[in-house]
């Protein structure tokens, strides 16, 4: 009998999840000619979601984001890359 325990994670699958809807933010953004680097730092730092259009839902989508963890897993990209 086979009495080995599965792990598994889904860290990997939640940062896709977080870069997926920060692709598709910035996208918006800089499609309705923002600078989307600069918006998307602005809205990390106040949490003030009019940073961020509303353009293709983009409003919506960065707040399902948790800033912490976004914060968390720039840091850690950073410090490991």
């Amino acid at each position: 009998m086979n009495d080995k325990t599965m792990t598994f994670s889904l860290g990997d699958e939640h940062e896709q999840q977080m870069r997926l809807i920060l692709t598709q933010v910035y996208d918006a953004l800089r499609e309705k000619g923002y600078n989307p680097i600069n918006q998307i730092v602005g809205y990390i730092l106040s949490e003030d979601p009019t940073y961020i259009t509303t353009h293709n839902n983009a409003r919506s989508l960065i707040r399902k984001i948790d800033r912490d963890e976004l914060l968390q897993s720039l840091v850690k990209y950073y410090l490991t890359t």
